[in-house]
């Protein structure tokens, strides 16, 4: 469950729009400031984890290919 890039996307997003809410509310300020100081540590893990392992579905370089956006129409010169 840690080591699942999903999961920690998931529970770091629902975290920070916690996190959002309470400090629009005046009496959970103090513990919108609390949830601040401790949201790096939980961003490094998900970035840890989404990079770790992660799994990338996309189509991989061809020979000669030096970017691989895939929103856009490659055109070869030549």
């Amino acid at each position: 469950m840690l080591r699942n890039s999903t999961f920690s996307v998931i529970t770091v997003t629902i975290y920070l729009v916690v996190y959002c809410f309470l400090l629009q509310i005046e009496r959970t300020q103090w513990l919108g400031f609390l949830m601040f100081t401790l949201s790096p540590i939980l961003v490094i893990w998900m970035v840890y984890t989404v990079l770790k392992y992660g799994v990338y579905n996309g189509r991989e370089l061809a020979e000669g290919e030096e970017y691989g956006y895939q929103d856009k129409i490659i055109k070869h010169e030549g």
